[in-house]
């Protein structure tokens, strides 16, 4: 499929890759970001497209001078990290998989937890030198920020095995930068709105509150960012250690085995990038970066497939694909609508947790993956479908 022009009264126009019309407040979210001056060219939404804070989740928003705090969001630098291991599916049998499971359950803290003291690769992540120059309001979290550093958090965050169509066996999680990453964005967010009411700017939503390159507080924002995208990647990169050391536990006594292929991408973030022959900041808000032999993750929901891919390089998009299947239903209306029994039914043949706690993250609560991914044919090739036999959510 290709995009679509939406009919927007809005000085931008806005291309979606969805199949669904959007409802009357994402299309008005949609509108509010299209309407904004220092928007560049174009707005793209995603197939997985759906309601945000300030900007729809699955949107691409290239800026010229400026950035948007709230559109990054709070959860800076979430994102993906994939592994294809040398295993194969013949070595996984049900008691493996739930010792797994447990082990990883053991290893890796999830929801609000902590590491109890930091790993040695940790300490020696060579950004921690740049702590003291993060904004003032977080400089009493980095003994937390140290403990977290290797934890998966909660929501939608987790971690997988799974098969391929081949019977090779990957693994897989979903994470970011935690609550120090939650605590930098929250700040500039403040800071943003409290100059967007001083200055008594016109905006459509105040969570569209931005700040202009070449000022303090764009400078300030951008060097935080940076920062909390690398904690974001690294953070993945300690689980993916742990997490590979485990299996290889289980499945090869202990032995380090060689990844056959590894990804790493960010789905919340923002970067400086050249489009159109000009330099501009792209916000990726639920979209993951698809340029041409750009490797990237697009999971469904626990119960559903997930794809690894590569990019195509659609000029359109901003070189840009959508970041997993997208929920069809808020986390409240989720535990209402749906029962156990149907989480039970729907995570059938997987090895996780099965009660009330993850029944906001049920597969029926999210569209289905695989019309996502038809959407999107020409902005991602499909590399390799995994189907998940273990699932640790946070």
């Amino acid at each position: 499929m290709s995009y679509q022009q939406l009919k927007l009264s809005a000085p931008k126009s806005v291309l979606s890759w969805a199949n669904h019309d959007l409802g009357p407040a994402e299309t008005q979210m949609a509108k509010n970001v299209a309407s904004l001056p220092f928007v560049y060219k174009h707005v793209a939404l995603m197939p997985d497209v759906h309601l945000g804070k300030g900007a729809l989740v699955g949107s691409v928003v290239a800026t010229k001078d400026a950035v948007i705090p709230a559109a990054v969001g709070v959860d800076i630098g979430c994102g993906m990290g994939a592994m294809q291991t040398p295993f194969t599916a013949d070595q996984l049998d049900s008691k493996v998989l739930k010792q797994i499971r447990l082990d990883i359950e053991a290893t890796i803290p999830v929801g609000f937890n902590q590491n109890d003291e930091a790993d040695k690769s940790v300490y020696n992540w060579q950004r921690w030198q740049d702590f003291k120059h993060l904004h003032t309001g977080v400089q009493h979290l980095e003994k937390k920020a140290l403990r977290q550093m290797g934890s998966l958090g909660g929501g939608n965050h987790f971690i997988e095995v799974c098969v391929d169509s081949d019977d090779q066996v990957w693994l897989m999680l979903h994470s970011g930068s935690r609550n120090i990453g939650n605590m930098l964005a929250q700040n500039h967010i403040r800071t943003a709105k409290e100059l967007a009411k001083l200055a008594e700017m016109k905006l459509p939503d105040l969570d569209l509150a931005y700040f202009v390159a070449g000022t303090s507080e764009f400078a300030a924002y951008w060097r935080d960012l940076q920062w909390a995208q690398d904690y974001a990647r690294y953070n993945r990169e300690v689980m993916m250690a742990r997490f590979k050391r485990i299996v290889e536990k289980h499945l090869a006594g202990g032995k380090p085995t060689k990844p056959v292929l590894s990804v790493n991408c960010h789905h919340n973030y923002a970067e400086q990038e050249m489009h159109y022959g000009e330099q501009v900041y792209v916000t990726r808000k639920g979209a993951v970066r698809a340029r041409q032999e750009d490797y990237g993750i697009i999971p469904g929901s626990m119960g559903a497939k997930s794809y690894i891919v590569k990019g195509k390089g659609n000029l359109e998009s901003y070189c840009s694909c959508s970041h997993g299947a997208g929920r069809t239903m808020s986390r409240t209306k989720a535990k209402k609508h749906f029962t156990l029994d149907d989480l039970i039914e729907q995570t059938q043949g997987v090895e996780c947790r099965k009660d009330k706690g993850i029944l906001d993250e049920i597969p029926g609560a999210y569209k289905p993956i695989e019309e996502v991914m038809a959407n999107q044919s020409d902005l991602v090739e499909v590399v390799a479908t995994l189907k998940q036999v273990v699932c640790v959510k946070g």
